[in-house]
């Protein structure tokens, strides 16, 4: 009787990941990105509480993926006082306001220092810098976007449907997030196209000054629209605010990717296909909303 064949014994070789030349898989991309920026839109501008809880949300997935990666080099954050932090800042910010949200960032700070002399571990200084960072990285600047949806005479109850039109906070969030977005999107597809000239290439190789070229261009068209038909403002309100947070969102996803650099780490994690982590999607957003909150604070709108 034949033996059958060494290649008929080994199994056909797995297909490679269809990813495009920056690097993504496009298609599982647009379908996790998608979805989710409606689902954002949708409890924003109807539900502000639903809103609240996905910034909670992000906030604790973010600060798991980055205290896991911490974890993997040696630096273990106590996590207890930090998560509490996820949630006391978003809150504070919304119900409170700014003084609430500094409040909330020093006395979880201060839980942070004293849950680690307590429960002392090898390199608590580092644990407890660490996690005095990610508190302010992740829930505190997360936090910027609550402020800026708040409106002080109309705090949104947990049994309230918002009615449309919606309220100027929520459509000023609303023009944040869309820049953010498009800065993103136009800034990738223009960046794989054409991209030669890299920005910061010990930082992040694959990001261009075309594709930060292409991130302008789109974050404009974007905020003109915006101004005038979200925020009954003049179009140059809009270019003003695109620069901006094209600006905010770069040094975002710049910084994230030192941090990835320093800890070792292409993403944060694969909760998200095509995306990569919770924080390589929040990275830009970070930078984002207190560059957007200065921006409608410097021009009276909050």
């Amino acid at each position: 009787m034949a033996l059958p064949s060494k290649a008929a014994e080994e199994p056909p070789p797995a297909e490679p990941e269809k990813t495009s030349r920056a690097g993504r898989n496009l298609p599982a991309a647009i379908g996790v990105g998608l979805p989710l920026l409606i689902v954002v839109l949708g409890g924003l501008l109807f539900y502000p509480p639903a809103f609240l809880a996905m910034v909670v949300l992000a906030a604790a997935l973010g600060v798991w993926e980055l205290s896991r990666a911490l974890l993997q080099r040696g630096v273990a954050v106590p996590l207890l006082p930090i998560m509490v932090g996820v949630l006391a800042m978003p809150v504070s910010a919304y119900y409170v306001g700014t003084e609430g949200l500094l409040f909330a960032l020093v006395a979880c700070s201060l839980a942070v220092l004293v849950w680690r002399t307590l429960d002392p571990v090898p390199g608590a200084g580092q644990s407890i810098f660490a996690g005095t960072f990610i508190l302010a990285w992740v829930p505190f600047l997360l936090s910027f976007s609550v402020l800026i949806l708040r409106e002080p005479n109309h705090l949104a109850s947990v049994l309230e449907l918002q009615s449309w039109p919606a309220g100027q906070g929520a459509l000023q969030v609303s023009t944040m997030l869309l820049l953010t977005v498009a800065s993103d999107t136009f800034g990738y597809l223009v960046g794989a196209l054409f991209g030669k000239h890299p920005m910061a290439p010990k930082i992040s190789p694959k990001k261009s000054w075309e594709g930060f070229a292409g991130s302008v261009l789109g974050a404009l068209i974007i905020g003109v629209l915006a101004a005038i038909f979200l925020l009954d403002r003049p179009f140059w309100f809009g270019i003003v605010l695109a620069v901006a947070i094209v600006a905010a969102g770069t040094a975002g996803d710049l910084a994230e990717s030192m941090v990835k650099r320093e800890l070792g780490v292409k993403d944060m994690s694969s909760i998200l296909p095509g995306h990569g982590g919770i924080m390589d999607r929040l990275d830009s957003i970070l930078f984002a909303a207190p560059m957007a909150f200065l921006v409608f604070a410097a021009l009276g709108l909050l």
